[in-house]
């Protein structure tokens, strides 16, 4: 399946979708403390994205019963909220993902409920570093499998592993599109695969595991955690590249 070339007005409207989402994730990031509980952290975003008019589009998705993901300590992606309280010294993955007009938007943090150790500081770090890095690597004509070994080697090099068998993707009208991004090489050559063009838009979100990189789906289906059990992270923008190179959709100025 070809990968979908973005016009300059589609990408706008990708960019409306995505903005909902940075200024939700922005609004948890600020009021989201301990003593709530995960089902208080979905419905305090859902608010905020109804006060926008934006579409949670993860409600429903594949069945998933909740407006956001919550990913709660070793729970690295898909969190479910539930009636767990928050706690000092928790970290909170985020997942957001937005509709708008029938354009989707994506975007997820990794953020500190209080004062954290400093281990999960540099866990989270790894995280958001690797997915920074990886934006301002990629160029036009840069293959896929390329962006995926440099992520990769970033997370590596911080002493982490990445979390396989779940990636980055494209996103337009459908929440997800062609092509896949895995976050490490696994199979075949960096110099096979599709480049990267003008147009293009996709999700890349880093997830980061301690020691293992194998995932361990718990009893509800959907919360993701490693085999090592350790705590782990998540971050993930939405870019569109032009003029060659990528422009972070999902943020507000």
């Amino acid at each position: 399946m070809a990968i979908p070339l973005r016009k300059a007005n589609e990408i706008e409207k990708l960019r409306t979708a995505n903005i909902a989402v940075a200024k939700t994730l922005n609004h948890l990031a600020q009021n989201v403390k301990a003593g709530m509980t995960l089902k208080e952290v979905d419905a305090m975003g859902e608010a905020f994205l109804d006060n926008l008019n934006a579409r949670p589009s993860f409600k429903g998705l594949y069945g998933f019963p909740a407006a956001i993901c919550t990913s709660l300590n070793e729970v690295i992606i898909h969190g479910i909220p539930s009636d767990v309280v928050l706690k000092e010294g928790d970290i909170l993955g985020i997942d957001i993902g937005t509709e708008i007009d029938g354009w989707y938007g994506d975007a997820a943090i990794t953020m500190p409920i209080g004062k954290i150790s400093k281990e999960d500081e540099d866990l989270i770090a790894c995280a958001k570093d690797s997915l920074y890095h990886a934006i301002d690597s990629i160029h036009e004509g840069m293959r896929f499998k390329e962006l995926s070994k440099l992520i990769e080697d970033f997370i590596v090099s911080r002493g982490y592993q990445p979390l396989v068998r779940f990636c980055g993707h494209g996103i337009g009208k459908k929440p997800h599109d062609e092509p896949e991004i895995p976050n490490y090489i696994g199979n075949g050559s960096t110099k096979s695969g599709p480049k990267i063009k003008n147009g293009m838009v996709f999700c890349l979100e880093p997830m980061i595991c301690q020691k293992e990189r194998e995932p361990v789906i718990l009893d509800n289906k959907w919360d993701v955690v490693s085999e090592d059990g350790l705590r782990g992270s998540h971050y993930e923008h939405t870019v569109a590249v032009v003029n060659g190179k990528a422009v972070i959709l999902s943020t507000v100025d």
